[in-house]
């Protein structure tokens, strides 16, 4: 445990960390972040189908994204029933303006080493802002209970953005993936820097 909040503390290098007023923004729109929640779990289950079917003869890719797959789904079902639970109700899916500026920094043009290589750092990158923003969920919710709730899915998240890098080990040189992880370092601390702090999205 000490490791991974050693790991949490200094996710993969991520250069700006959330603004603290977003937690207490969050704790006042319960409903829309869950909402929220639930469709980026529904979405990285949908992504990871998605690279398993574009990649099917990457076994190694293959064999470790299925059961992401399984989790992400159960993970979409755990948020659902929470909202059953407040008598809350799934609300309509909502434009992913951070999502959609990171697919804006992919190479569309290139290699198909270099997109894939692409895809596989934008979910890492997803997985590491998620978890760190679950991490402030987890310390700064006045509820145990939703402290507790966030906690599991932070800890989640650190081995799922471990994997992508993996993955991306496993393909690429070490040297062009670092070199290309702080160039997508470096465009999302622009993005998070320029967007507005909201208590109703995840990201």
């Amino acid at each position: 445990m000490e490791k991974l909040q050693t790991d949490v503390k200094n996710i993969l290098g991520l250069q700006l960390p959330s603004d603290p007023r977003w937690v207490n923004l969050a704790e006042m729109q319960l409903e829309e972040i869950l909402t929220d929640h639930a469709y980026c779990e529904q979405k990285a289950a949908t992504t990871c189908i998605t690279l398993i079917q574009r990649y099917s003869d990457k076994d190694k890719l293959v064999k470790e994204l299925s059961p992401i797959v399984t989790e992400e789904w159960g993970h979409f079902r755990l948020v659902l029933a929470e909202l059953h639970k407040r008598k809350l109700t799934l609300g309509k899916q909502r434009k992913d303006i951070y999502v959609n500026k990171l697919l804006e920094f992919q190479k569309k043009g290139g290699s198909s080493e270099e997109r894939m290589l692409d895809h596989l750092l934008t979910m890492a990158l997803i997985e590491a802002r998620s978890c760190e923003r679950f991490k402030r969920l987890s310390e700064g919710l006045d509820d145990d209970y939703m402290r507790k709730f966030y906690r599991k899915f932070m800890e989640s998240e650190a081995g799922h953005y471990t994997l992508f890098i993996e993955l991306c080990d496993t393909y690429f040189p070490k040297t062009t993936v670092r070199k290309r992880w702080k160039e997508w370092l470096e465009y999302e601390e622009k993005v998070m820097d320029e967007m507005e702090i909201r208590g109703d999205r995840v990201h």
